[in-house]
């Protein structure tokens, strides 16, 4: 039972390390909109997501992202696509990058209210019901 109630946290818990992760990229990106010559950066969550639980096919870890002590998936960074030229080599799109930050936000969020459901849904099942 106990390695039941583990895999449903672990699976939460990689997935905000990743939200974590992914919301530091992408504030990056926003710090760096006037920095001439500066690449945006983004990574696949879905595929890195799927490295650090394991749950993906043979050879899907290498490029989702790398391995790190203690088993934690550093995700493989890569550039975003300019939806336009600029000037100054700045790659970083704010429209995209304050959509790509919400939404990762709320998906955050989201995870960490499923986690909270999880352990009082769990803690709710071990207390003892007393019939008056």
């Amino acid at each position: 039972m106990i390695p039941r109630l583990s895999a449903a946290l672990d699976f939460h818990g990689q997935a905000l390390v990743l939200r974590a992760e992914r919301q530091r990229v992408i504030a990056g990106n926003i710090a760096n909109a006037d920095t001439p010559g500066y690449q945006a950066r983004d990574f696949d969550f879905a595929s890195a997501l799927r490295a650090a639980t394991g749950s993906g096919a043979a050879g899907q870890g290498i490029a989702a992202g790398v391995m790190q002590p203690g088993g934690r998936v550093q995700p493989t960074l890569r550039y975003a696509l300019p939806a336009q030229t600029n000037l100054d080599g700045n790659t970083v799109d704010m429209d995209r990058e304050r959509g790509a930050f919400v939404d990762n936000a709320v998906k955050y969020e989201a995870t960490l209210r499923f986690v909270n459901g999880s352990v009082r849904s769990m803690l709710d099942a071990m207390k003892s019901h007393q019939s008056p």
